[in-house]
């Protein structure tokens, strides 16, 4: 104020404007800077805070990669392989067990396999058929082995056949890529219940498996080659069930526990093998190692034992299987061969007519008169093998319907074996029924 109290001078107004502005910039300086700091520590710890996290996740992310990258990585490759066969993997796809056999069995020269069987002479010849000729021969060690050798030469030259389209459209790269594959996948199938394979050669265009020697040989011959030895297990009811459980679980454990799992394609009498001790072994799962096929060629199987509805609609699934297991346990009950000749009456002496076994033998089943188509040739049955084989006959009546969703899964029909198996006074341990206790066997309870 003017000392004359009456307002603000000239001077006084000067004083003011000149004190107002001489501290106006550094309170502003002061507080912008303030706002500054804030907000790059703000910054800094979001940014840290962002950083921190992705460097988790991708510390999980690897952890759990490294545990599950074997089994993810060989379900991918071989699901899309499986569903176009004709363009197989890259081998920088494949896992590395995968290019090297998958590490648990052996991989043969051509050479030391000419040795041991002396060039592949007919003395080491012991069966043979479109797959190409098998071999019985002894390791350097001891172990006696039987070597499937595949036709290539055979398959080559049949233009005539019904698999010439698709393997002239398969290269040779295309193979090897396609057997390498399901080698690896066959290395790591371990059950007793399937013919081990101990190795493989690959050399030339040879494809060559190596699996154990089955000292007793097929089911098929000692059903079906006369006379039957009084000596045979097949001479009596407890032990042709027994091996048909034995071949069961074999087919179950390829459905339900390998992974990823496998359809067989050709389940029939003459595939099922035994051993030295009278076990059942299912043979050649892996028939497509040495004969490439796709869902778009004609069906794989045995006439005789093919699945109908896999013929008609080229739709392979686990059923096909089942149905053709069925035609096996038919086989066994009543000793008619998948395609049996029957006598003519009115066609002459000497005439036949060959017949399915499931047309000729499931109406009996349906009509409850299992017995009246029991292999005659075994001796007669007690009660408790009467019910039990007349039970395994209404199994196998079940596994050859004609849809495949009305057909059982290979775990129940195991699960039907071993009570039949039990019934049968055989040391075999059924499943636990529900509810416990013994129950009779009938067709009403065959899957319950």
């Amino acid at each position: 104020m003017c000392p004359s109290d009456e307002g603000i001078c000239q001077s006084c107004k000067f004083q003011l404007n000149s004190n107002s502005s001489n501290s106006s910039p550094s309170s502003q300086q002061a507080s912008s800077g303030s706002k500054s700091r804030t907000l790059l520590v703000v910054l800094g710890t979001v940014g840290l805070g962002l950083g921190l996290l992705a460097l988790s996740s991708l510390l999980v992310y690897l952890a759990l990669r490294s545990q599950r990258s074997g089994w993810v990585h060989r379900t991918v490759w071989w699901r899309r392989w499986r569903r176009h066969p004709a363009a197989p993997p890259s081998l920088a796809e494949l896992p590395l067990d995968s290019r090297l056999g998958g590490g648990t069995v052996e991989e043969f020269s051509l050479q030391s396999l000419y040795e041991i069987t002396d060039n592949f002479s007919e003395a080491h010849k012991i069966g043979s058929g479109g797959f190409g000729t098998v071999y019985r021969a002894t390791l350097p060690g001891g172990r006696e082995v039987a070597i499937k050798r595949a036709d290539v030469q055979a398959a080559a030259a049949s233009s005539a056949s019904r698999r010439h389209e698709q393997l002239r459209r398969w290269s040779e790269e295309q193979r090897e890529r396609a057997f390498r594959s399901e080698l690896a996948l066959l290395s790591r199938i371990n059950h007793r219940n399937l013919v081990l394979l101990l190795g493989f050669c690959r050399e030339r265009g040879e494809r060559v498996l190596v699996y154990e020697y089955m000292a007793n040989g097929t089911l098929h011959d000692h059903l079906h080659r006369p006379p039957m030895d009084p000596s045979s297990p097949l001479s009596s009811w407890a032990a042709r069930l027994r091996l048909a459980l034995d071949a069961a679980r074999g087919i179950e454990y390829l459905h339900a526990y390998a992974v990823p799992a496998i359809i067989h394609r050709d389940i029939k009498s003459s595939n099922i093998l035994l051993d030295e001790v009278w076990t059942a072994k299912v043979a050649d799962f892996g028939v497509s190692l040495t004969s490439p096929d796709t869902e778009g060629s004609v069906a794989a199987g045995t006439v005789g034992y093919m699945d109908p509805e896999y013929y008609r609609l080229r739709r392979l699934t686990e059923k096909s299987d089942v149905y053709s297991f069925g035609v096996v346990l038919l086989e066994l009950v009543t000793g008619f061969k998948a395609i049996h000749r029957t006598q003519e009456a009115e066609g002459g002496e000497g005439s036949t007519t060959p017949r399915n076994v499931v047309e000729m033998v499931v109406p009996y089943i349906e009509a409850d008169d299992v017995a009246g188509v029991m292999d005659r040739r075994v001796p007669p049955a007690s009660a408790e093998e009467l019910e039990a084989v007349a039970y395994v006959g209404y199994v196998a009546a079940e596994c050859v319907r004609a849809e495949g969703q009305d057909r059982p899964t290979m775990g129940e029909v195991v699960g039907a074996l071993e009570r039949a198996v039990a019934a049968c006074a055989d040391r075999v341990e059924p499943r636990p029924e529900p509810g416990g206790g013994r129950r009779a066997l009938s067709r009403a309870q065959s899957f319950v």
